[in-house]
């Protein structure tokens, strides 16, 4: 995809409907994972804030890809301020994804056209962050503050809404069935995705053969819901 506005980015992730959610201290390992994801169809990666010197690796990760592939849609997420999203942004980010709802960064992305997909817990908090001009709104820790029930509870009076919920959903046909079902756009997936086993042993071959299983699995789970 070439062009990488806010509507691109956003269309881009709610096709793609599986984030994986990635970090390692090691650029040389993140490059890896990504172009695994990217080749398994998840070109949207959520790469989260988190490590000493974290926007360090990502600057050099997306620098990586926009000559290696230029396909790859980087975004961020763990972002709480708006300086760090300013960084981040910076730093070639196309969409910030938080743990919480901040005013000060939904003004800063959308100064900048960048999608932000703030953290939320209850409908009030998601209705704020639709006033703030957040298009998909993060329900985390999606599991905690509900899970799937919660999503139905929300949609019924707020069908206009988007959700992306992130912790506790499996990339398995039982959960995901369950969270799509109940009307998610997409959901962050990270060690359940990009698990511990298959980075210590750098099966990227594995990696990208789990993620584009995963990803068909949604598109069948959604083409069977729309019937």
């Amino acid at each position: 995809m070439a062009a990488k506005d806010r509507m691109a980015v956003l269309s881009a992730m709610m096709d793609q409907s599986i984030i994986p959610v990635f970090y390692d201290p090691d650029v040389e390992v993140c490059k890896n994972v990504i172009q695994a994801c990217a080749n398994g169809g998840a070109k949207c990666i959520e790469f989260t804030n988190r490590g000493d010197f974290a926007s360090h690796v990502f600057y050099e990760v997306t620098r990586h890809f926009a000559k290696a592939d230029p396909s790859v849609i980087m975004g961020v997420g763990s972002i709480c301020e708006a300086p760090t999203a300013g960084i981040y942004i910076a730093n070639g980010a196309k969409f910030i994804v938080g743990p919480l709802l901040n005013a000060e960064v939904a003004k800063v992305c959308n100064r900048r056209g960048i999608p932000y997909s703030p953290g939320c817990g209850s409908a009030t908090e998601i209705g704020d962050a639709q006033e703030l001009g957040c298009e998909i709104v993060k329900v985390f820790p999606g599991s905690s503050v509900g899970g799937p029930e919660f999503v139905k509870a929300v949609m019924g009076p707020m069908p206009w809404t988007r959700i992306m919920p992130t912790g506790g959903v499996e990339p398995d046909e039982a959960s995901l069935r369950k969270w799509f079902g109940a009307g998610i756009v997409a959901c962050g997936v990270g060690s359940n995705l990009i698990t511990k086993e298959l980075l210590k042993a750098k099966d990227y071959a594995g990696i990208e053969k789990r993620v584009a299983e995963t990803i068909a699995l949604v598109k069948k789970i959604k083409a069977e819901l729309a019937k």
